[in-house]
């Protein structure tokens, strides 16, 4: 069963507006999904830059989001664990919650990657994507990706 999502505030493998970035007011991303395939328990999301100068750098840990789950609002909270019991993992600005794109210089890719899966995880907040990646193993059940671009202005 196919998985997709979107963003209301950019196009797949569009520029990702300067309000979502270090430039900007650094706020999440809006992003919506369809329907998950039958028996999807709890989703995840990372978002990273494959282009960072020194590997890919995580931008974003977001897991056992509810199964009913299928939109993220412009400004997502930063807090570690959330009222419906979401929780949120320690990116590599090293915080909890959404960082930006702020690339070092040229235009970089940010994937944001969804997954459902046939699990709530038993992972506690602050978690890595690596801890995540690692919990997710034999739970994925469906997959989805949105890329957007962002170059700074003037690098």
């Amino acid at each position: 069963m196919s998985l997709a999502v979107a963003s209301s505030a950019f196009q797949s493998e569009g520029p990702i507006p300067s309000v979502y970035t270090c430039e900007g007011k650094d706020l999440s991303p809006p992003l919506s999904w369809t329907d998950p395939p039958a028996g999807t328990k709890s989703f995840a999301l990372i978002s990273d830059d494959p282009d960072a100068p020194m590997g890919t750098w995580v931008h974003w840990v977001l897991y056992n989001l509810p199964p009913a789950t299928r939109q993220l609002a412009e400004a997502f909270p930063t807090d570690a664990k959330l009222q419906d019991g979401a929780r949120q993992g320690t990116t590599d600005f090293g915080r909890v919650g959404y960082g930006g794109p702020c690339p070092p210089s040229g235009t970089h890719r940010y994937f944001f990657k969804l997954y459902a899966l046939d699990a709530m995880l038993d992972l506690k907040p602050g978690a890595t994507k690596a801890d995540l990646e690692a919990a997710m193993q034999g739970h994925i059940v469906a997959r989805a990706e949105l890329m957007g671009t962002y170059k700074r202005q003037g690098r």
